[in-house]
């Protein structure tokens, strides 16, 4: 089994299996062997197989998740830190929930995504098949008629006649783009240069900054829950959640606010990480003693925030588009159905 087919849904489902077998009162080696006998999938099992082998032989579980490979750093890191505070539980509760937060911020945008794309292409489709193949016909009909379509009408038919003597020309374009866009998928090292280079520009704004957000909260969540000190948590936070220029300069300015004795709220407002509402939320959870459950509650928050703002974003990209393609088809369909009615009508 190849480390890329471990999914944050199988991270997710391990995590919260194993603490609730640990908090049973479990050794790890009986909760891994018990997880082993009731995992139907061969995938799952060498996973399983592999890190009883380990434990077998002495190693902390930390030192298993890390040689058996199939597994991401931060958590074979944050594993190790449960350990050595004796909050394994905890830290393995608070795994399962990023790794959910993960999985379901990746199924919001790549659904939220998919079905705009595919009312784009067919938007795109009608238009092409109207000005290539049915302009031309309404043109041969007015030409018997001894007159001929309306400026607007012969332009488009015009631009349509070019689309399909450009054909090839556009062909070779699309077979391109989908080359890129297949090697994009299939390499790893492509797909993140590309993606840094966008998210460098974008990462910081609107939605974008949003995700990122909840992504460093989501990993401060599980960062505090395993007994780690703030400025410690927020390294720890900015390695998971970091990555492009502007959300770094964001963690940078926390982290130097932090050294130079803000207060966590302080430093994450300032730096632009939470909003003053969340800001406040925490400064209240560290005065009174509960400052990781008030992470945790922020956290959750940022989650549905950033999935309803998808949300909306899509829920009003949908009729735009069928407004517009609805618009222009209206548009196409009038510049040849006039002229046509009236002709008609001086003919009766």
């Amino acid at each position: 089994m190849r480390k890329k087919t471990l999914t944050n849904t199988f991270i997710s489902m391990l995590c919260t299996e194993l603490a609730m077998l640990l908090d049973a009162g479990l050794t790890l080696d009986d909760s891994i062997q018990i997880m082993l006998e009731d995992e139907p999938a061969k995938d799952a099992k060498a996973v399983l197989q592999s890190l009883l082998k380990k434990l077998e032989t002495g190693d902390s579980f930390s030192a298993a998740l890390k040689d058996s490979t199939y597994f991401p750093h931060y958590m074979t890191h944050m594993v190790e830190i449960g350990e050595k505070t004796g909050r394994l539980v905890e830290t393995l509760n608070a795994l399962s929930l990023y790794y959910d937060r993960q999985t379901r911020l990746s199924q919001t945008v790549k659904s939220s995504v998919l079905y705009p794309a595919i009312l784009l292409a067919l938007m795109i489709a009608v238009v092409v098949v109207l000005i290539v193949r049915v302009l031309p016909i309404f043109n041969d009909i007015f030409t018997r008629l001894g007159t001929q379509m309306s400026s607007l009408a012969v332009t488009l038919m015009n631009f349509g006649t070019w689309l399909g003597n450009s054909s090839i020309v556009i062909a070779v374009i699309a077979a391109v783009i989908l080359v890129f866009a297949v090697l994009l998928w299939l390499i790893p090292g492509l797909r993140k240069v590309f993606l840094g280079t966008f998210m460098n520009r974008w990462g910081a704004r609107g939605i974008f900054g949003e995700i990122a957000s909840s992504r460093f909260t989501a990993a401060m969540t599980l960062a505090m829950a395993s007994g780690i000190a703030a400025e410690e948590a927020v390294g720890i936070a900015s390695a998971l959640s970091g990555g492009t220029k502007a959300v770094d300069k964001q963690h940078r300015k926390c982290t130097t606010m932090l050294q130079s004795g803000s207060s966590l709220s302080e430093a994450m407002c300032s730096a632009g990480i939470l909003s003053p509402q969340d800001g406040k939320m925490l400064s209240i959870g560290n005065k009174g003693g509960k400052i990781d459950s008030a992470m945790a509650e922020i956290a959750r928050r940022n989650d549905m925030f950033v999935q309803d703002e998808i949300d909306r974003i899509v829920a009003r990209v949908e009729p735009t588009l069928v407004i517009i393609s609805s618009i222009i088809v209206g548009i196409i369909l009038l510049s040849v159905m006039m002229p046509l009615m009236g002709i008609m009508t001086s003919i009766g």
